[in-house]
């Protein structure tokens, strides 16, 4: 007889696509999560996401995150509550864990997954020293029994249920494990017809914490551990390269030319090094016959297998992460998009095509936009990259942040101040609005003979937000204009945390949920 195995454990990013497969089949009437919105809520508190594992297949998700009392009380819909899913509105120092998801396997419902989840759930409220769980429940029944004029309105049915007078598959269970109703939360999520949109308002009280109001408990105390979102090494050490555009004779020279810099901050200690936008039009050089634009970029995606190659042989051999600025890149459609290629130093490559093509790129160039914007996940925590134009657009910024990016690289290529100032400005913006950290970095020098690419303005930099824990002008390095150079600076992600929670302004903690969100197509 086969001996199977079930175990409840924390979810990891490598779980990210049974993940998806489970919602997509459990929720095939509903509209279902995406990547990134599971990504997220594995990135803004890890402790709070668990799977169940049945003989190494996932048949079950649970997603919480913390919130604080007043938002754990208060009339809310589950878009609001959870950042659009995501899980963005993490509160490290909230009082309360908020449920946001619970799903089974149709085909696993025996072999009480759902009463593990609570359990498991449970524990972390009292680790945590956590007041209670907090969540807006189904009530699958609700319509069906309204239909059939067995109850009058969502309250007729809870009462009933509570009474055993009538049985929910899901309301039942809950109150079976201790949770009570505390009211209804009205449209809660339209999208769920069998409960015409609304939810029974749902508490669980942890019984080793006194949650009486202050006024009265003013000599007890009850110390709560404080899991920071997204726990990671607490200082990362990032390098901007201000790289300089000069005619080179050979592939080799110019990958010569980068190792130099590579070598050079990898001495340094430093976790990241970035390079520019479109660097690699340097390549362009090695002839140095003036040829048209779109045949140039088509000429130039020849190198890419050589480029990824090379680079990834280097970050694995420095011991560093790379963001090689930018390479134009044919796809399997045949268009050629502008592409940053990221090379970890374990030896994964990621890409990330630039979303807004500029004017310019589309005209000279018929470079195509991507449609797809992820965080990487490093072992120095979850980084974004937007490249150049697309810096400009705050709605990019924002899903990386709700994804749990903590640091965005902007690779970059302009051509004169105003050009570069509307970029360095615009992640500025970035940098307050979602309180992280960007880096940036651009070409300087010139390339005589390469159409296009006729003069360089930079003054690469590493911005942070704008608060006591981080620089005065929140600038945390930057170089001299229009130099080859190298800015170093260490960026502390504890400060991150603590701003997002605590800081002067928290600006990702106090977005209007109930008013806007970014939804990604």
């Amino acid at each position: 007889m086969k001996k199977h195995h079930l175990t409840i454990r924390n979810a990891t990013k490598k779980d990210l696509q049974d993940i998806l497969e489970l919602t997509r089949k459990v929720y095939s009437d509903m509209p279902p999560y995406s990547s990134d919105m599971i990504r997220g809520q594995i990135n803004n508190f890890p402790e709070g996401q668990f799977v169940a594992e049945f003989d190494s297949k996932i048949v079950g998700y649970c997603a919480s995150f913390c919130v604080s009392e007043e938002d754990a009380f208060k009339q809310h819909t589950w878009k609001e509550i959870t950042g659009g899913g995501y899980g963005a509105t993490h509160d490290t120092e909230g009082d309360y864990l908020y449920g946001m998801e619970v799903c089974v396997d149709k085909e696993h419902r025996g072999l009480r997954i759902g009463q593990r989840f609570y359990n498991e759930r449970k524990k972390l409220v009292k680790y945590l020293r956590l007041k209670g769980i907090v969540f807006g429940g189904r009530m699958p029944g609700l319509a069906k029994a309204i239909k059939a004029k067995k109850v009058k309105d969502a309250q007729d049915y809870i009462s009933q249920v509570k009474n055993k007078k009538i049985r929910d598959s899901v309301l039942s269970f809950q109150i079976r494990n201790g949770f009570e109703t505390i009211g209804i939360l009205n449209g809660y999520l339209p999208t769920d017809r069998d409960s015409l949109g609304n939810a029974s308002h749902m508490l669980w009280k942890n019984p080793e914490v006194d949650i009486e109001p202050a006024s009265q408990n003013k000599n007890k105390t009850n110390p709560k551990i404080n899991l920071s979102a997204n726990p990671q090494v607490p200082c990362v050490r990032v390098a901007s390269v201000q790289y300089r555009q000069r005619r080179v004779k050979s592939f080799q020279e110019f990958i010569e030319n980068c190792e130099y810099f590579i070598d050079v901050v990898a001495d340094y200690k430093a976790d990241f090094v970035l390079f520019p936008e479109l660097f690699t039009l340097q390549l362009l050089s090695i002839e140095n016959e003036p040829i048209k634009p779109a045949e140039a970029i088509a000429k130039l995606t020849e190198y890419t297998e050589q480029f990824k190659d090379e680079f990834h042989k280097m970050a694995i051999r420095y011991n560093i992460n790379i963001i090689a600025g930018s390479h134009p890149t044919m796809t399997k459609d045949g268009d050629v998009q502008n592409i940053c290629y990221v090379f970890l130093r374990d030896g994964e490559v990621h890409a990330q095509p630039k979303i807004h093509p500029t004017p310019n790129e589309r005209y000279w160039w018929n470079i195509k936009g991507g449609d797809k914007l992820s965080v990487i996940d490093t072992d120095c925590g979850p980084i974004g990259v937007t490249i150049c134009y697309d810096s400009e657009f705050p709605e990019l910024g924002r899903h990386l942040a709700n994804q749990g990016a903590n640091i965005v690289f902007v690779p970059f290529c302009t051509d004169e101040r105003q050009s570069f100032c509307r970029v360095k400005y615009c992640c500025q913006a970035r940098a307050v609005e979602n309180q992280c950290y960007m880096v940036l970095s651009g070409n300087v020098g010139n390339l005589p003979g390469v159409e296009n690419m006729d003069i360089q303005y930079a003054q690469s930099c590493i911005l942070t937000p704008c608060d006591f824990p981080f620089a005065r002008d929140g600038i945390a390095a930057d170089t001299t204009p229009n130099a080859e150079m190298v800015a170093i600076a260490d960026l502390r992600i504890d400060n991150l945390v603590s701003a997002r929670n605590s800081g002067t302004v928290q600006n990702l903690k106090d977005r209007r949920h109930d008013l806007y969100h970014v939804n990604w197509t």
